[in-house]
C-alpha cells in the first residue's frame, strides 16, 4: 500500500482539518499509511494587522501549492475560503468534503451585536466583516485582530476587545470548550466569505495520487455533492466578477435538491459603497449548472456597476 503525504498549514485548526481528511481517507483505504506534513506559509509568517494590502488570503496557499508542484506532498488540505477563485491549470480540487456551518459568530462577554455598548471595541481582520458590522452598528470601534483562534480568544478574554467575530466552522472543528457567550450572526446581514465552512482537497492535475487508483478513489470519494454544488456556484461568481482574495465580498450558495439560493453582498475597498442581491435558481443538478448560476449573477451585478466597487477593491 502506498504512502500518502498530506500537506497542511501548521496552525491547530489547519492540522485538525488535515486530520479529518486523513481519518476519512484511511477509513476508505484500510492499510494506507498517511502522514500530515506541516508547511508554514507566507500568511502564517506575516504579522501585519491586515493581509488585504499584501496579497490577501492567497498567502495561506502558495507554499502548499509549491510543495504539490514539486512532488513533496501528494495532496494539500486548505480552508476553501483561502483558495483563489481560479486554480492554476496544474492543480485541481479532487474533493470537497461535506461542508461545516458557514456562519459567522460574535463572541463577547455576554451581549449580542445589537446590545453591545455604544462605542464597544469589535475585533476582526476581515474587511467584509468590518463593513457588514459597521452597516448595523456604525458606532462600534472596529479594530484589526489577526492570529489563530486561540490568540484571538485570548485577546478577547484579556479585555482588549469587547467582542470578536469568528467563523463558526473553525470553532466546531476544534471542539473548543469554555467559550465566551457566542451569538450566531444573521446570514442575510453577515454573508460569509465564498467557501466559508468548506475544505478543499487539492492535488496536481493529471497525476495519479500515490501512484494508485485505490488511493485516488479513496480521496475522491470524500467529495460531497451538495457541498461541491454550493462551492462551484460561489467560486464561479467570484471568478466572473473579478474578485481577489482581498476583496470585501460575501457570497453564499445554499443547495436544496435541485434548488439553489445565492446571496451576495459586496463593498468598495473603503466600505463607502455596497451592493447586494439574492436569487433563487431552479434546475441546478450538476456542477456546470451551479457554475452557470454563479456566473450569471456576477454578470447581472457587473451590469449594475459592481465593477466600480471591485475595481476599488484592488
Amino acid at each position: 500500500m502506498p504512502h500518502l503525504r498530506i500537506g497542511s498549514r501548521p496552525s491547530r485548526l489547519a492540522l485538525a482539518q488535515a486530520q479529518l481528511v486523513k481519518t476519512a481517507v484511511e477509513r476508505n483505504a484500510p492499510g494506507l499509511v498517511c502522514e500530515v506534513i506541516a508547511i508554514k506559509t507566507t500568511g502564517d509568517k506575516l504579522t501585519t494587522p491586515s493581509l488585504a494590502g499584501v496579497g490577501g488570503k492567497g498567502l495561506f496557499v502558495r507554499e502548499l501549492e509549491q510543495a504539490l508542484d514539486a512532488g513533496r506532498i501528494d495532496i494539500a488540505v486548505h480552508s476553501m475560503k483561502d483558495m483563489p477563485a481560479r486554480l492554476a491549470p496544474q492543480f485541481r480540487l479532487i474533493a470537497v468534503p461535506a461542508r461545516e456551518d458557514s456562519a459567522d459568530v460574535l463572541l463577547s462577554a455576554g451581549p449580542d451585536l445589537a446590545r453591545l455598548a455604544q462605542g464597544a471595541r469589535l475585533g476582526t481582520a476581515s474587511l467584509r466583516r468590518r463593513f457588514q458590522a459597521a452597516r448595523l452598528r456604525p458606532d462600534l470601534v472596529i479594530q484589526p485582530l489577526r492570529g489563530n483562534i486561540d490568540t484571538r480568544l485570548g485577546r478577547l478574554r484579556e479585555g482588549e476587545f469587547d467582542a470578536i467575530i469568528l467563523a463558526a466552522a473553525g470553532l466546531r472543528r476544534l471542539g473548543l470548550a469554555d467559550l465566551p457567550p457566542m451569538h450566531r450572526l444573521d446570514a442575510d446581514d453577515f454573508v460569509p466569505a465564498g467557501g466559508q465552512g468548506a475544505l478543499a482537497v487539492e492535488s496536481r492535475a493529471g497525476v495519479l495520487i500515490g501512484g494508485s487508483q485505490e488511493v485516488q478513489r479513496a480521496i475522491a470519494s470524500l467529495d460531497d455533492r451538495c457541498s461541491r454544488i454550493e462551492i462551484s456556484a460561489e467560486r464561479a461568481f467570484l471568478a466572473e466578477i473579478g474578485a481577489s482574495c482581498a476583496s470585501p465580498i460575501g457570497v453564499r450558495a445554499s443547495a436544496d435538491g435541485s434548488e439553489l439560493a445565492l446571496r451576495v453582498m459586496l463593498f468598495s475597498f473603503d466600505g463607502a459603497r455596497s451592493m447586494s442581491e439574492t436569487v433563487q435558481v431552479a434546475g441546478v443538478s450538476e456542477v456546470a449548472d451551479a457554475e452557470r448560476a454563479g456566473m450569471e449573477l456576477a454578470q447581472r451585478m457587473l451590469s449594475r456597476g459592481a465593477s466600480d466597487l471591485i475595481g476599488n477593491s484592488g
